[in-house]
């Protein structure tokens, strides 16, 4: 082993030991952060219970979800139609079959606001009075909810709207096919197929009269090309 073999072991010895004292001495605990030092956590107080202490007896925390006013005061399902405060000075009745909801609307206000304000479902399409999906029967007209407005009336009137019934949709059998639905699917395949054959027979039909066409007219250019030919050769 050479000197400065030698010499490079020796200092790699060293670098080892001193690193090792460095990492011990960072990894020391701090007598003031000990289990006995005045700065630590009491027994039995979680560290929720510091952080809120710090930031004041008071403290509500972001996360939590504030009551709006409907919960704290009640809301339509709760209390009514009739009671959740709607301000108005025409009473309007919503019909639809034996379903009846009243609310409270000024003039000259969108009825469309009025059946949402009173949780009259009404069913729209276009929502610019084009189409007629939202169509009810007031007075004895047909109105379209989507742009009409709520009509000035005499005291002690109230507006009356009839809703067109909307049919409930019925449920699904939970079965993954019935013998309806194979039924159904063997006549969609059916017509499928026979309209299938019969776009196949009217495009061949039409292939064949596009084919003599073409046969008529190359006969045709043939003839006259055999005319010049023979008018050339008279000449």
């Amino acid at each position: 082993m050479t000197s400065q073999t030698l010499m490079a072991s020796i200092l790699f010895v060293l670098a080892m030991v001193l690193g090792s004292m460095t990492v011990t001495e960072a990894f020391t605990p701090s007598p003031l952060f000990g289990r006995n030092s005045a700065l630590s956590t009491p027994t039995g107080v979680t560290l929720e219970a510091v952080q809120t202490n710090q930031k004041g007896a008071g403290y509500v925390p972001k996360w939590k979800k504030k009551s709006t006013l409907a919960e704290e005061q009640g809301s339509i399902k709760d209390i009514g139609f009739e009671n959740v405060g709607l301000k108005g000075t025409i009473p309007v009745v919503f019909k639809q079959g034996n379903d009846t909801r009243t609310s409270m609307a000024w003039a000259g206000q969108p009825l469309r606001d009025v059946a949402s304000q009173a949780g009259q479902f009404i069913k729209y399409g276009c929502g610019k009075g084009e189409c007629g999906t939202c169509e009810c029967m007031v007075g004895g007209k047909w109105v379209r909810p989507c742009v009409a407005t709520v009509p000035a009336m005499m005291a002690g009137q109230e507006l009356v709207v009839q809703i067109k019934a909307v049919k409930s949709r019925s449920k699904s059998s939970g079965t993954f096919f019935s013998f309806r639905s194979f039924i159904m699917g063997f006549w969609n395949n059916l017509l499928g197929m026979i309209g299938f054959v019969k776009f196949r027979r009217a495009a061949k039909q039409n292939w064949d009269e596009r084919k003599a066409y073409e046969d008529l007219v190359a006969q045709k250019t043939l003839e006259k090309k055999l005319r010049r030919a023979q008018a050339g050769g008279a000449i």
